[in-house]
């Protein structure tokens, strides 16, 4: 009995959409891990781990912003930026005096703005999302660049211990508060994906939007949102690289949209839209940050830990498009043909 009901409680697990994907992309992750500890058994020392899920907590919190907009079908390539004018403007403020508190609610609320602004560009404006984002993130790194005269900030000062430590430094029981943060942004969103009626049409969009409108979907609202998420995420990944440095750097961010992208397809988010879960983000992270920290264990440049993860994402999204648009198999011709009748 108890068997039936594991096998009844697996099955329905299994039925969720993309959960096949979560689950294999899983057992990807262990034999990484695996791999990993025999090549070096100080893969697992207490150490290497906390700072491995502290590096992989920044790249989960852009994964989740991005897949987001990944499921309605969209993309967002103004991730990166965001992330390096959140850090500078964020820094800016607190070398002016400005209180860290304060300084970071104004931040996210300018990253928010970017992220409305981008909604609008693709919602209504009806620009491609490549164009809209791609337009986005030269002007917000272009705020990133001017909002200091085009200089890194100097040291963000003891002031801002407090926040230093919220964001990075500080731990709350045995865990970095990095991690804490990313753990709790992954817990809202996700419930917000998985068991409310805004989830549910983000799906609907990315599934079929003129489906979405003839079924009284906002789907401008919709498009809105997800690009809002995105940027809050980006935002708050700037505020943790600014308290990590203990100053604002102009480069922040750079290559950030990719790792955004590489954590949401490797976890099975369909960049055809209206599949994946934000659980198999969550496995993507962890796959990029323990290839990321294993091969630097194992030696190797960080040109070819480049070209490791670039390749599984380009494999990652290539099974995905075969997966989603491979050909039916050709049905089969059971019309019987009737033979013609015979002159009289």
């Amino acid at each position: 009995m108890e068997n039936r009901e594991k096998q009844n409680a697996w099955k329905k697990m299994m039925a969720i959409r993309g959960m096949g994907q979560v689950v294999t992309v899983t057992a990807g992750l262990i034999v990484l891990c695996i791999v990993f500890a025999v090549l070096n058994p100080s893969f697992y020392s207490g150490r290497n781990v906390g700072n491995l899920l502290r590096q992989v907590a920044p790249i989960l919190i852009i994964g989740i912003g991005q897949s987001y907009v990944l499921i309605t079908g969209n993309i967002d390539l103004s991730i990166g930026s965001v992330v390096g004018m959140s850090c500078m403007v964020s820094a800016t403020l607190m070398t002016k005096g400005v209180n860290p508190w304060v300084a970071m609610l104004l931040t996210l609320v300018i990253c928010v703005g970017v992220g409305v602004l981008n909604g609008l560009l693709v919602a209504q404006c009806k620009l491609p999302p490549f164009i809209a984002t791609l337009g986005t993130m030269t002007v917000a790194r272009g705020v990133a660049q001017i909002v200091n005269n085009n200089y890194n900030t100097d040291a963000i000062g003891d002031a801002a211990q407090g926040y230093r430590n919220l964001f990075y430094y500080g731990s709350t029981f045995g865990l970095y508060n990095t991690i804490w943060i990313a753990l709790v942004l992954f817990l809202g969103f996700n419930f917000l994906l998985s068991k409310t009626r805004t989830g549910r049409h983000i799906y609907a969009v990315g599934s079929n939007i003129e489906a979405s409108k003839l079924s009284g979907i906002n789907t401008d609202s919709t498009t809105i949102k997800v690009y809002i998420v995105s940027a809050f995420c980006a935002g708050v990944v700037g505020l943790i690289t600014s308290a990590t440095a203990g100053m604002g750097t102009m480069d922040a961010g750079n290559m950030y949209e990719m790792y955004a992208v590489a954590a949401s397809v490797i976890g099975g988010v369909s960049t055809l839209g209206g599949q994946g879960l934000l659980v198999g983000t969550v496995v993507g992270a962890a796959i990029w940050g323990v290839l990321q920290n294993g091969l630097q264990f194992a030696g190797a440049p960080v040109a070819m830990r480049n070209i490791v993860i670039g390749t599984i994402v380009v494999i990652s999204v290539l099974l995905d498009v075969v997966i989603r648009t491979g050909k039916p198999k050709k049905a089969k011709n059971n019309t019987k043909l009737v033979p013609a009748q015979k002159e009289s």
